[in-house]
């Protein structure tokens, strides 16, 4: 008898709450959509009024990422009990996570620090909401995310070291390729990754070598191009390993997922043959420019011009933070190539090739200089201000071949961007955890070590939880996007709450740590850092909230 079992025999059934709890959340997710879309409608149409209501609208997002993180935890937990691999890690990981998720939908989602969303905000009654929630919040008072469980799941994590917690539910195809990229970080990447932190360096061009040789740089790159042909889900395990020894060593595959993404999605047959087998081999390293300074993420306000003479475009403008732009050899650059065409409708993607510099000299190239970024964290790549003043490429270089197409060819490399900062913030949150359960072992307070202190303990077991529930949100979009399905309202949610998971791991984990976790020199001081980028970047929490409650609003009764 599997324990998942003989745990139904002692209490109900985990498949059976978990069922419930879906079926209840989806009917109180149908519920605010409707009031939201009747409070939006009321006033009138238009994106003004959206504004105006951002707390419901945006609040409808979040509520509607934990029916669909629930609903993932339902399925993970189905999957994982018919092939045998659902043990008691598993189970405590998901009634807990099940028990925190539905009760924060009774009594207030964070959406940040200081802001929750209440039933109120949605134009919900709250007592209608219990009433749904009831018999699952009944069901999870004495089995779910109770002080007993947390303190049984960090009993059985402090007895499996190294290992991430609880069966991931993937192929094991999969887990080959994360066990064979743990071992590189530990290796490789681990033991250097706090002094290249602090000293503000390159990740060295020897690690980025052996990367190469791993086949990070071609993991989805079709096997005819020269990569490995593999899935999103590949991309993922890999990202989520990577990060967790440095986000640095994470995000140098993003470079090349995105570059890649937009020539598979946008190019001609000659720039697919020409740029993709050198992107998988590692030969050229790409970075992505699209962000100015006054247009964030309002890239219809675009201004970077460049104007055909004869056979080369002619570049002139600003952008700003670029990452890893020096040593890049291939930008893959967003201008306005029709001035006359306002918003999106003129612009374009360029191939923009450029020559790899250093910190003596860091654009060789002419009609192009630029100003280090110093930041917080995300190190080991460097961010940078450049400025384009006559800097040129060859018209044959226009992606795709045809002007006008460059923010319909982004849009294309949205959904995996997405899922892979989620899959960076899995990464971080790991490192987090690990740093925080092995100082709080090793760190003894009143004749005990801390782990042993309840509130210590609790928060190791809910950083447990909360990342098997963003890695199972995640995983799944990825998946979706493999079998060539829409997938931006999942990878949406993935990232939105993947980096409100990590964030919130890197916080407890300094806490756990205490003074010592405000000191430079132990990394979990790095990991808070680097957490607190990833809902800024591929779209600001904000933003993510909007675009997921827009595609909510959007669709038909």
């Amino acid at each position: 008898m599997s324990f998942a079992a003989k745990r139904s025999e002692t209490g109900p059934d985990l498949v059976a709450i978990a069922s419930q709890a879906t079926v209840a959340l989806d009917a109180v997710l149908a519920d605010a959509i409707s009031a939201v879309r009747a409070r939006i409608a009321a006033g009138g149409a238009g994106a003004r009024l959206i504004d105006r209501e951002q707390r419901a609208v945006h609040g409808l997002a979040w509520l509607a990422t934990y029916v669909e993180a629930v609903r993932q935890l339902a399925a993970y937990t189905e999957r994982g009990i018919a092939a045998g691999r659902f043990g008691e890690i598993e189970d405590l990981v998901v009634r807990i996570g099940l028990g925190e998720y539905v009760a924060q939908v009774a009594g207030g989602i964070p959406m940040s620090q200081t802001e929750f969303v209440r039933p109120a905000d949605l134009g919900l009654d709250t007592a209608d909401v219990l009433r749904r929630l009831g018999p699952t919040l009944d069901a999870l008072a004495a089995t779910g995310n109770t002080p007993e469980n947390r303190a049984r799941l960090v009993e059985l994590m402090r007895q499996h070291h190294g290992a991430t917690v609880g069966d991931c539910g993937l192929e094991d195809t999969y887990e080959q390729i994360r066990d064979q990229m743990r071992k590189f970080a530990d290796s490789e990447v681990v033991p250097h990754a706090h002094g290249w932190h602090r000293a503000n360096a390159y990740i060295p061009m020897e690690t980025i070598a052996h990367m190469a040789e791993l086949g990070v740089f071609g993991l989805t790159i079709p096997e005819e191009y020269g990569g490995l042909g593999l899935g999103k889900e590949s991309m993922c395990v890999v990202s989520e390993e990577l990060s967790r020894g440095y986000i640095g060593v994470g995000s140098l595959g993003t470079r090349s997922e995105i570059a890649a993404e937009l020539i598979l999605c946008g190019g001609t047959d000659e720039q697919k043959q020409h740029w993709l087998p050198k992107i998988a081999s590692g030969e050229i390293l790409p970075t992505a420019v699209f962000t100015e300074p006054n247009t964030g993420s309002d890239l219809a306000s675009l201004r970077t011009r460049a104007t055909r003479e004869g056979d080369v475009y002619v570049v002139n403008g600003n952008k700003t933070w670029i990452t890893h732009p020096v040593r890049a050899d291939l930008m893959t650059l967003l201008v306005r190539t029709n001035p006359k065409d306002a918003g999106y409708q003129g612009l374009s993607m360029l191939l923009a090739e450029k020559p790899r510099g250093d910190d003596a000299n860091p654009f060789p190239a002419e009609g192009m200089s630029g100003t280090e970024i110093e930041v917080l964290g995300y190190r080991g790549m460097k961010e940078y201000e450049i400025a384009f003043d006559g800097f040129t490429v060859p018209a044959a270089n226009l992606l795709g071949g045809t002007e006008g197409q460059g923010f319909k060819q982004l849009m294309q490399t949205f959904e995996a961007a997405r899922i892979q900062t989620a899959a960076r913030a899995i990464g971080v949150a790991q490192a987090a955890m690990e740093e925080g359960l092995a100082y709080a072992e090793t760190r003894i307070q009143f004749g005990r070590p801390l782990v042993e202190f309840p509130r210590v303990s609790d928060k190791i077991a809910m950083m447990a939880a909360e990342i098997m529930i963003a890695r199972q949100i995640t995983y799944f979009a990825a998946k979706e996007k493999d079998e060539g399905k829409r997938c931006d309202l999942e990878a949406g949610m993935a990232k939105l709450l993947a980096a409100r998971v990590a964030w919130a791991a890197a916080d407890n984990a300094v806490q756990i740590h205490g003074g010592n976790g405000f000191a430079l020199e132990y990394k979990v001081s790095r990991l808070l850092c680097d957490a607190r980028i990833l809902s800024i970047f591929e779209g600001a929490a904000e933003i993510q909230a909007q675009v997921i409650a827009r595609r909510l609003l959007d669709q038909r009764n």
